[in-house]
């Protein structure tokens, strides 16, 4: 009768534990059968998953950014371009116009953030901070997404390495009438 209280007992303690834990045989230092006693150590934790960020070691090595996200259509973004490039050229010296222009650039930009294009993004902002260095949207967009790059562990586009959008295929099917 002990005998089978005790196995109940440590079946309760052990299910109380979680599954996770390595089961302990008579031989075990864990269990061990002293003048018909059991006596059962519930917690260990030698076989705990590391859950701590700093135990995970992290290598220096970053990877190569890569073009990645959502294709979207950008076709009235780049029609707002145009439109305020042909504006800018035409009064190069006029502040509202070049204004206008970083504007057009940031309104792409944050398009291609919302569809994860980061890299694409990333050059939209920075062609705005040359236009307008005071844009507060164009500056805090460029800090994140070279945030989002260092939490990935990968390098992000240099000037110059920015690539066009994803293009979208318009025959492709869409899920509109999709319920979720």
């Amino acid at each position: 009768m002990n005998k089978i209280v005790i196995l109940s007992l440590s079946t309760l303690i052990f299910a109380g534990c979680g599954a996770n834990q390595p089961t302990a045989s008579t031989n075990s230092p864990a269990m061990q059968n002293t003048n018909n006693t059991l006596t059962v150590s519930s917690h260990q934790s030698q076989n705990k998953p590391a859950t701590d960020p700093a135990a995970v070691p992290k290598s220096d090595t970053k990877s190569k950014w890569t073009q990645g996200g959502s294709p979207i259509d950008t076709t009235k973004f780049d029609a707002d371009i145009v439109k305020a490039e042909k504006d800018f050229k035409a009064k190069p010296k006029d502040d509202a116009a070049k204004k206008a222009l970083a504007v057009a650039y940031v309104n792409r930009g944050l398009a291609l953030t919302d569809a994860r294009q980061y890299a694409s993004a990333l050059g939209d902002y920075r062609k705005a901070q040359k236009l307008d260095p005071s844009n507060a949207d164009a500056n805090k967009w460029v800090e994140q997404i070279i945030g989002i790059y260092a939490s990935m562990n990968k390098e992000y586009p240099q000037e110059g390495e920015d690539p066009p959008p994803l293009p979208l295929d318009k025959n492709a099917p869409t899920n509109k009438n999709t319920a979720y």
